[in-house]
């Protein structure tokens, strides 16, 4: 059985998109080891990278380009500094130097060694296939990034291949009626379930500490989204919001350094009217980070990555002023393993299922999270992301101008809304008038998903993307 851990489902990577940005970046890493085991990477002379489909449809807008370069280099997305972007990438193009793998140069032209090819391979709408040159002859290879950061070689089927890691969990959970069989026999809730299969692939020392970088990743990406001000980039000229928005909410709130932020708004009485107002500064924030190639946690994608922080947030700074890092981590646990579930059964990327697979996953994954920690039983905590992702089943992907922008910056705040509504309703729902089981809705997003045309599965080809006339922006 497929065994997905939660850190499989919260990546810490670059903005803007994991599917278009985090994905191809891995898929160079990938490559570049691959041409290493066959001992050919020190022969290689040129290099091809071809783009196909969503990825070559939406690329300029996912700087797609971008990431597959270095990637190509060998930085690493969860550590290089993102400041250092604009300058790597302006040295390749004014030089036509790629510095492969920081290890030898090769020539490299950005506008003719990357192709964007509109055509769909059979297996995924984002495929790539990189080719390297040695001695005139070529040797090809071709990735599919399938949402997520998640990158695999072959098709087998569709969305849902093994790609995870293949060892035995103690408890192997496909479907959300088995991690409910589960704890009922285990007498356990959720998160103790899940910690039970992460221990075994790591020690308890070491889930903590990766679980902290993650809940740090999303504080500082908040802080930042903040504290930001201006326009961001790619040409639709959007305004950042969370900073004003931010300067209009935090009225007395007096910190001197990031390190006081949290707790400074933790110690402020929110009145009632304003309590969505802070769950919305949160989301933006971080997808307008996300959008600035900035750095943020993949949940399960980064086009959906401001939906579980904002909801983290709402918890500690509204509901419970006393939280800490054991319910960070509680959550981070059921939000992981629900979003584990859809990705086995359907799918978490908007190339094959539409805005759905992002936002409405991330929604159910934030809205049991919280329905555990305000009590909610397990039983309840699968209703409640039943409910958040029913109220996003066929949400479409049609972002303007191929840009992580518009609408989906905004999506975030009203997943975050949803899933903080949706956990409210589970806990005064009993289980036995429950109708629909949450295996239904997985079932059915995919269906949806396979039913939902091509045009609104991020190919800018529909909707909004469309209709939206960018030279009036």
């Amino acid at each position: 059985m497929e065994c997905i851990s939660v850190f499989d489902m919260l990546k810490i990577g670059i903005g803007p998109s994991s599917s278009h940005t985090l994905g191809p970046w891995r898929a160079a890493e990938r490559w570049i080891s691959e041409l290493k085991e066959q001992n050919v990477f020190l022969s290689v002379d040129r290099i091809k990278v071809t783009l196909y489909g969503s990825l070559s449809l939406t690329g300029k807008g996912h700087a797609t380009d971008l990431a597959v370069v270095l990637g190509l280099t060998g930085l690493d997305p969860e550590t290089f500094p993102v400041e250092s972007i604009d300058t790597t990438i302006e040295h390749v193009k004014t030089n036509y130097i790629l510095h492969f793998n920081s290890e030898k140069q090769i020539a490299f032209n950005l506008d003719s060694d990357i192709v964007f090819d509109h055509s769909f391979l059979p297996f995924h709408a984002n495929g790539m296939t990189f080719t390297a040159y040695i001695d005139g002859e070529a040797y090809s290879s071709t990735f599919y990034s399938i949402g997520g950061g998640f990158v695999v070689k072959e098709a087998l089927i569709n969305s849902k291949e093994n790609i995870a890691i293949q060892k035995a969990f103690p408890f192997p959970i496909q479907k959300a009626s088995e991690l409910l069989k589960y704890c009922k026999e285990e007498h356990k809730n959720i998160s103790e379930i899940v910690i039970q299969n992460e221990l075994s692939l790591r020690s308890s020392e070491e889930i903590s500490h990766e679980l902290s970088r993650i809940w740090n990743t999303m504080l500082e990406c908040m802080y930042i989204g903040c504290h930001s001000e201006g326009i961001l980039p790619g040409g639709l000229k959007v305004r950042r919001r969370a900073f004003d928005m931010h300067q209009n909410l935090k009225d007395e709130l007096v910190y001197t350094k990031k390190e006081e932020w949290l707790e400074t708004i933790r110690r402020t009485k929110v009145p009632f009217r304003k309590i969505f107002k802070w769950v919305s500064t949160f989301a933006l924030a971080v997808n307008e980070v996300n959008a600035s190639l900035g750095r943020v946690v993949t949940a399960p994608t980064n086009g959906s990555a401001g939906v579980i922080p904002a909801v983290l947030m709402y918890y500690m700074v509204i509901e419970e002023h006393q939280a800490n890092f054991n319910h960070i981590k509680q959550f981070l646990l059921v939000a992981g393993e629900i979003g584990s579930i859809f990705k086995k059964g359907a799918t978490i990327s908007a190339a094959m299922g539409g805005c759905q697979a992002e936002i409405g996953v991330s929604s159910a994954m934030a809205a049991g999270a919280l329905c555990e920690l305000l009590g909610g039983t397990p039983e309840q905590v699968l209703i409640a992301a039943e409910i958040a992702m029913e109220h996003h089943l066929g949400l479409t992907c049609d972002p303007v101008g191929g840009l992580v922008q518009v609408p989906c910056i905004e999506r975030n705040s009203m997943g975050a809304i949803k899933a903080i509504t949706a956990a409210e309703l589970a806990l005064e729902t009993n289980p036995q008038h429950a109708k629909v089981p949450l295996d239904d809705v997985v079932d059915t997003m995919w269906e949806t998903a396979q039913n939902m045309n091509t045009v609104y599965k991020e190919t800018s080809t529909g909707g909004l993307a469309v209709r939206v006339n960018l030279s009036d922006c």
